[in-house]
């Protein structure tokens, strides 16, 4: 197979996976179904038994990467929107901002060197917190790859966004602020999808914080390439 040929091939395998997924998932309402799980297992499945690396899968698709361009400038929708909202509660979310990215910062260097990874996986890991639109370039200006940053944001996003739905259970958490906020902060672009299931006041919430983490992470980058 040639290598026009393997690009269709894995833009249609990847489109209509993505496709497919968010009907079942519509469906069934299964977070294991959602493509957020289902897209990279499916991928993964076709990718290991024809000996395709990530890297290779990457530049034969490389136009999807492309379209983050537009998706970062779209995030300005979102503050505009809840403009009144933020500037009713800008203290209360620009502290639970800040304090959430220093603990995932924090908390990523410590498992890189726990895990003795090397220096490109170790800055790769750190802007793991934020959307991918934000975190790639990031993850660019602190020397990680930027490939391996989208990879490491998925994982996270995955994670916080299921788990995020069972810390709301077993904490006290009544306000819709607080309880978007938990997965605007925490699991970005995946966790405001899932706030947005629990209701539209905490989708909003989730969906500006996670836009204002990734502003916040690029605007302090500078100081952490120095720092690191």
């Amino acid at each position: 197979m040639n290598i026009e040929w393997q690009a269709w091939f894995w833009l249609a395998l990847t489109l209509g996976t993505y496709v497919f997924s968010r009907w079942l998932y519509r469906r069934t309402g299964r977070y294991l179904l959602s493509p957020l799980l289902l897209v990279p297992a499916v991928l993964l499945a076709v990718a290991l038994p024809l000996h395709t690396p990530y890297a290779e899968y990457s530049s034969l698709t490389h136009w999807l990467m492309a379209l983050l361009g537009p998706a970062t400038v779209a995030f300005a929708v979102p503050i505009w929107q809840q403009r009144a909202m933020l500037a009713r509660h800008w203290p209360a979310l620009l502290a639970g901002m800040l304090v959430g990215s220093a603990v995932a910062i924090a908390s990523s260097w410590a498992l890189a060197n726990a895990l003795a990874l090397d220096d490109s996986v170790r800055l790769s890991l750190l802007p793991r917190s934020i959307s991918t639109p934000f975190a790639m370039p990031m993850a660019a200006d602190l020397g990680g790859v930027p490939g391996l940053t989208a990879v490491f944001v998925m994982v996270t996003g995955v994670f916080g966004a299921a788990f995020g739905g069972l810390l709301l259970k077993w904490l006290p958490i009544r306000s819709s602020l607080a309880r978007g906020a938990l997965f605007g902060v925490g699991a970005h672009a995946a966790g405001a999808n899932r706030a947005h299931e629990i209701g539209h006041e905490e989708g909003s919430v989730a969906g500006l914080v996670m836009v204002l983490m990734g502003l916040l992470n690029l605007a302090v980058a500078p100081l952490l390439v120095q720092l690191v």
